[in-house]
């Protein structure tokens, strides 16, 4: 299972590869870390990720323009919004696009897992 990592904070990037390389996600490996939407989209392009991380606030292309993007790209695409709860109408919109999963900053590292293996399965 190929995993694309999008959020504009570098410690969230890290934190999240963190997780999924320490051995709790079998079969998952790591193929892109991303700023922003723009670059997430171009990432996506040459890798092919089955399985998304998305932050919704970020500069240049925003995660609900990007999950709308890679929807198109990747009809089977699974994308987990990992935002702020603040930005609840926002992940509303998000999953109401396609998005198959949420998981609210801060996140500890179980709920986090948790989260992508549901998504995963949700395929």
């Amino acid at each position: 299972m190929r995993l694309l990592i999008v959020d504009d904070s570098n410690m969230i990037r890290s934190r999240i590869s963190r997780v999924v390389q320490s051995g709790g996600l079998a079969g998952v490996s790591l193929v892109g870390l991303a700023r922003n939407g723009a670059e997430a989209v171009r990432i996506a392009r040459a890798t092919r990720p089955e399985v998304v991380t998305m932050d919704l606030t970020m500069p240049e292309m925003d995660g609900v323009e990007c999950i709308g993007q890679l929807l198109r790209l990747f009809p089977n695409i699974n994308i987990l919004v990992v935002s702020a709860l603040s930005d609840k109408s926002t992940a509303i919109a998000a999953l109401k696009l396609g998005a198959r999963g949420f998981v609210a900053k801060p996140f500890t590292d179980d709920e986090l897992k948790m989260a992508l293996l549901d998504v995963m399965e949700a395929r």
